[in-house]
C-alpha cells in the first residue's frame, strides 16, 4: 500500500482529496502521495502564519533560539528513518543522503547560535542612536529537489530564528522527507509558526503573489528565480534568491596530479552532478592537461553508478524525467557536434531509473552547449587552458556567479586568483564546503541576497534605527 502524508497547517497534520504521486528516480515505481494544494489551502496556511507573528515576534530570541534547537535535535534522533526515505525520493546513494540529514541538524543547530544585537550608531551627550532588526512577518520558502531537506531546514531556521512565521513549499519531486520531518516537529513550534505543504509547481506563483506573504526566499534555477522577482515586485516583498550557476574550476600546473584527480572528480559527481556549487567547467592547464585528464577518466571507470538504496552505489540517478531529458539532449548536442568523450556519453533507454552513466569530455570548445550551459547532471567536461590571464577571462565570461574553485600547490597563488574570480564562493583547494556562519550567495544571474551566517539571518528583518535627543524633554 502506498503511503499517503499530509500537510502541516496551523499545527495539524492535514490531507485533501487531490494527491500528488511521488516516484523514485531509481526504479520510476510511486512511493508515496501528497496532498495537492492551491489557494484554499494556501489561503489557511498563510492566515495561521499571520496569525501566529505577533506572539512569535514578540518573544525573546532565546525562547525561539530553543525552538531551533529542538528542531535540529528532533532531525538528529530521527536520521535514520528520514535519511532512507530521502534516498528513496531523491536518489543519491545513503551515505550522501545520510551526510544532508545529519548537516541539516547541524546546520539549524549552528545557525541557531547567532545573534541579533542592536547597534549604536551615535552615543554623545546630544543623542542616542541605535539600530534594531525587526522581523520581515510571514515568509514563503520554496525548496528544490536536490537537497530537499537541507534548503528546507536553511529557511526554517534563520526565518523563525529572527522572529519570523514561515509557509513552506517543498518541491513536488521531493515532498516525502519533508513531511515527515513536519510531523515530527509540529508540536516543536507554537502552532501557525511553522507550515509545510504541498503542491505542483503552479502553487509556487500563488505564494509569490500573496498579498499576506511579506518575503520570498527561493532556491532553483535562474529562469524561475527571475519570475519570482517580477512577481514579488507588485508588493516589494523582500527576496531571497540562490539561483544557478556554471561554475569553473581552474587547475594550476603545479597542482599533485594523483592527489587533486579525486577530488576534482567528486566537486562534479556528488549528488549525480545535481549541485548548484559543484565543479561544471573544469580547466586544466596544458603542462597536466593530457595526464590529469586521463587519471581522472580512470578513476571515474571503478565508481558504480545506480540505486542508492544498494550496497556500493557512489553516484545516484537523476532526479526526474524532466532533468535527465535536458541531461540526455545536451550529451546528444555533444555527439552531434563531434566532440570527444573520454568516459560515457550512452545511456540504456531499457533499464527503469534515471540513470546517466558518468560522462567527462575531453576539451570541448567554450561555445559548446556542454560547457555554455548548467548542466545539472553527471557531466564534467574538462578544458585546456595556457595563461592565468586566460582562463581567468574564461571562467569569468559567464551570466552566473556562484561559485569557483582554485587547485594549486601554492596557496597564496589561489588566492590571487581566487581575487579576481566573478562569484560569491571561491575554494581553494577545497570544494562544497559551506560554513553556517559564512555568507553564501550569488553574482551577477546566481542569486540575490545572501544565505548562512549573520547575513543570511539579517535577510529575514527590517532595520529599524530608534534615535533619542538627549537633554531636550518637553515640561
Amino acid at each position: 500500500m502506498i503511503t499517503q502524508y499530509k500537510n502541516l497547517i496551523n499545527g495539524q497534520m492535514i490531507g485533501t482529496d487531490d494527491m500528488l504521486d511521488v516516484v523514485n528516480p531509481a526504479n520510476e515505481e510511486v512511493i508515496g502521495q501528497v496532498p495537492s494544494c492551491g489557494e484554499a489551502e494556501l489561503n489557511e496556511a498563510v492566515a495561521a502564519a499571520r496569525a501566529a507573528f505577533p506572539a512569535w515576534s514578540k518573544k525573546s530570541i532565546d525562547d525561539r533560539r530553543a525552538v531551533v534547537q529542538a528542531i535540529s535535535a528532533t532531525i538528529k534522533e530521527n536520521s535514520d528513518e528520514l535519511f532512507r526515505l530521502l534516498t528513496a525520493e531523491q536518489g543519491k546513494p545513503h551515505a550522501q543522503a545520510q551526510g544532508e540529514i545529519i548537516g541539516a541538524s547541524m546546520m539549524a543547530g549552528a545557525q541557531s547560535t547567532l545573534d541579533l544585537d542592536d547597534e549604536i550608531n551615535e552615543d554623545t551627550d546630544e543623542r542616542l542612536s541605535r539600530t534594531r532588526r525587526v522581523p520581515v512577518g510571514v515568509v514563503g520558502g520554496i525548496v528544490p529537489w536536490n537537497f530537499p531537506v537541507m534548503m528546507a531546514v536553511q529557511k526554517i531556521a534563520p526565518a523563525l530564528l529572527s522572529g519570523c512565521t514561515i509557509v513552506l513549499k517543498p518541491s513536488p519531486f521531493t515532498p516525502l522527507t519533508t513531511l515527515r520531518l513536519a510531523e515530527l516537529i509540529k508540536d516543536v513550534a507554537p502552532a501557525g509558526v511553522v507550515n509545510i505543504l504541498t503542491g505542483e509547481d503552479s502553487l509556487g506563483p500563488l505564494i509569490t503573489g500573496h498579498p499576506d506573504i511579506d518575503k520570498i526566499t527561493f532556491t532553483g534555477s535562474t529562469a524561475t528565480g527571475k519570475k519570482i522577482m517580477e512577481g514579488a515586485s507588485k508588493d516589494l516583498k523582500r527576496i531571497t534568491l540562490e539561483l544557478g550557476g556554471n561554475d569553473a574550476s581552474i587547475v594550476l600546473p603545479d597542482a599533485n596530479v594523483e592527489k587533486v584527480a579525486e577530488q576534482l572528480f567528486w566537486s562534479s559527481f556528488t549528488n549525480a552532478g545535481q549541485i548548484c556549487v559543484a565543479a561544471k567547467r573544469i580547466y586544466i592547464h596544458e603542462d597536466i592537461y593530457d595526464e590529469l585528464s586521463a587519471a581522472i577518466a580512470e578513476y571515474a571507470k571503478h565508481v558504480k553508478v545506480g540505486d542508492g538504496a544498494q550496497q556500493g552505489t557512489a553516484v545516484g540517478p537523476i532526479q526526474n524525467k524532466k532533468q535527465y531529458d535536458r541531461v540526455l539532449e545536451l550529451v546528444q548536442d555533444a555527439k552531434d557536434n563531434g566532440y570527444k568523450f573520454l568516459v560515457g556519453g550512452d545511456h540504456d533507454p531499457d533499464v527503469p531509473g534515471y540513470y546517466m552513466p558518468i560522462t567527462i569530455l575531453d576539451n570541448p570548445p567554450e561555445d559548446a552547449r556542454i560547457v555554455a550551459e548548467e548542466q545539472f547532471g553527471p557531466v564534467m567536461p574538462l578544458m585546456k587552458f595556457s595563461t592565468e590571464d586566460e582562463v581567468i577571462q574564461r571562467a569569468n565570461d559567464s551570466e552566473y556567479g556562484l561559485a569557483g574553485a582554485v587547485w594549486t600547490a601554492n596557496p597564496d597563488k589561489g588566492v590571487e586568483i581566487a581575487e579576481k574570480l566573478e562569484t560569491g564562493t571561491v575554494w581553494v583547494n577545497e570544494f562544497l564546503h559551506l560554513s553556517p556562519f559564512a555568507p553564501f550567495g550569488g553574482h551577477k544571474q546566481s542569486g540575490f541576497g545572501a544565505e548562512y551566517g549573520k547575513e543570511g539571518l539579517l535577510e529575514f528583518t527590517y532595520p529599524q534605527v530608534i534615535t533619542v535627543k538627549k537633554n531636550n524633554v518637553p515640561a
